[in-house]
């Protein structure tokens, strides 16, 4: 499966995306059960720290799951959003 990673207002360097689809890849792995994640990245205005916004969103059967975070890089903020996913999907497999 392919994330569907979208930079708005600015081109994401070919690490960031080799990065979260190294992430989401790994986080399909372990949760067989998702069939698509669409990512978005932000920088958010005025520019200061912690003004870099992922958000993500993972297409399961069951349902659709999202997490949005704010942090220094993208990459940490990515982290963030997949760790609050992982528990949502937890809380699915366990329903």
């Amino acid at each position: 499966m392919e994330a569907n990673i979208k930079a708005i207002h600015f081109d994401a360097k070919d690490k960031l995306t080799a990065f979260i689809n190294k992430k989401i890849e790994k986080l399909t792995r372990r949760f067989e059960a998702i069939t698509a994640a669409d990512i978005t990245l932000k920088v958010v205005k005025p520019e200061t720290a912690n003004n870099k916004e992922a958000s993500i969103k993972l297409t399961t059967p069951p349902a659709e799951l999202y997490a949005s975070k704010t942090a220094d890089t993208f990459e940490e903020a990515v982290d963030l959003c997949l760790e609050a996913l992982e528990s949502q999907l937890e809380k699915n497999k366990n329903c």
